[in-house]
Formats: C-alpha cells, structure tokens, sequence
C-alpha cells in the first residue's frame, strides 16, 4: 500500500528516527538534494523532510527526522504499518553532481542524513568524498557507519569532545581545506548557524559551496511564498528554487529571524499536544 511505513527504527531515543516508506513513485524519481512533504492529518500541517536514501528497486525511500515539534511528535507515534495520509514528492531542485575530484560535505544534526544521500551521490559519480560531522556527543551522532563506506575519511567533531575533534564542525572544516587544496566543492547540511559558520569558513578559500536550506514550508510548490529566503540580494522560493543554494549569497541572518517567527506558536501547540496525549 503507497505511502505504508514498512520500517521504524529509532537512531536517537526519543529524539531522532529513521522511517521506510513504500513509495514507489518517489523512488524511481529522487535525487540526493530533493524532499518530500507530508501530512499525517485531515487537519494537520504539512512538513518538509529530506529524503535520506531511496532504493527504486524495492519503492522505498528513508526519511530521518527530529522530534522538535507537534506535527514530529505525532509522526513519531506511527509505526511499522501505519500509513501517512498525504506524502508528495520528490520536490526541490536535486543536488547538481557532477564528476569533479575532491568535495567534503559536512553534516550537522538531522542533516547528516541528508548530507549522506548527497554524499552517497558524489561518490557514484567518482568523487572523492571528505565527511565532517558534528554533533553535541557521540550518542546524537547520525550515519556515521554509513559514510565510512562511501568516504575516503569521515572526521567527527562533539561539543562534549566524547568522540573525534572537541569543537565545532567548522575547526575541522577549516584544518581540511589547508590540508587539502585541492577540494573543489564543499556542502553542508545542517542548523543554520552551523551552515552560515561554514560559509564564513570557505570564503577564505575561494571554494564553491552549497548550503541546503531548511526554510518554513507549506504547499512546497511554490505558491505560498512562506519558504522565500534572500539570495544575492533577490527574493528566492526555497522549495522550488533551492532548497540549495550558493552559500556566499544567502541571507543567513533573515532566515533565522523567519524561522523563530512562529516559535510561540509552535510551541503552544506542542504543549497541547502533550497534554492531549501524555
């Protein structure tokens, strides 16, 4: 049955878990860089969540999320054979891969999912892929073994120092361009003031990066206008101009403003939800 939750399991408890869904459709037509949106209610929001794997061969993709508000709560309370009301995608723009040399493609958070499912994609195109990914400890840590298999070297940051470089993804960014001059493009996926620091980062080096953002959404094709986000100076949509774009001219400082603009609200809302069902 389309859009049946096959697979859960939980990478963070909690706090982050990965979903197979059968969806047939959406596999044979993914791309790294693309996402899906879902509905899980008649009455109920409609959320972006980057597609982390596909396999067309079985109709599945993966998607991996964080329980952050009540739309991520109540997606956490499906399960192995429940069914998601409405799921549309593939949307975005896909990542534009091409056969280069080096690239690093650095993760943060949840976003090291999505960073794996383009990171998976430079490597079939015959890239040579460096990892970097962060997070506050070693127990949040996401697709790790994962990247081992498709990165000449995974380097890990923690807040907490408990695995890898004790810092912040950007400090071992910055000692892998000097390292490496070679590199031709870096990407990162993640909060977005990981993803601005990388940016502040790379300008020193002349080197292409692409950012992938997580804007508010709601139709994801372009007509509500909620997900706009300033890139060089124009108003762009991110849902079907992006959701990548160059990191040299993204407004960083906007998009975090629109992104606690609802925050009383979803909050409030997570409340009830709590008290609904806690």
């Amino acid at each position: 049955m389309l859009n049946k939750i096959l697979k859960k399991r939980i990478l963070i408890p909690d706090r982050v878990s990965e979903l197979t869904i059968y969806a047939p459709h959406i596999a044979r037509n993914a791309r790294p860089g693309n996402f899906v949106v879902l509905r899980l209610t008649e009455k109920g929001e409609r959320i972006p969540l980057t597609i982390a794997y596909k396999d067309p061969e079985k109709g599945v993709i993966v998607i991996v999320y964080l329980v952050l508000g009540k739309t991520s709560a109540l997606l956490d309370t499906f399960g192995q054979g429940d069914i998601i009301l409405d799921l549309c995608g593939p949307l975005g723009k896909p990542t534009e891969i091409r056969k280069q040399g080096q690239v690093i493609c650095v993760g943060g958070g949840t976003g090291i999912a999505a960073m794996h499912h383009i990171a998976k994609g430079n490597y079939e195109a015959g890239n040579e892929v460096l990892s970097v990914i962060g997070a506050r400890s070693k127990d949040l840590l996401l697709f790790k073994p994962e990247l081992e298999k498709i990165s000449s070297k995974v380097f890990v940051a923690t807040d907490d120092g408990s695995m890898g470089h004790k810092g912040f993804v950007t400090e071992v960014l910055l000692k892998c361009l000097k390292e490496n001059p070679d590199v031709k493009e870096v990407v990162a996926v993640g909060p977005v003031p990981m993803m601005k620091a990388v940016a502040g980062v790379t300008a020193d080096f002349d080197v292409e990066t692409v950012v992938s953002l997580n804007s508010i959404m709601v139709d994801g094709v372009g007509m509500c206008g909620a997900c706009r986000v300033s890139v060089g100076g124009e108003t762009k949509f991110a849902c079907v101009d992006g959701p990548e774009f160059d990191a040299s001219k993204v407004d960083f400082d906007e998009l975090m403003m629109r992104l606690n603009a609802f925050k009383p609200q979803e909050e409030l809302s997570m409340e009830l939800f709590k008290k609904k069902t806690g």
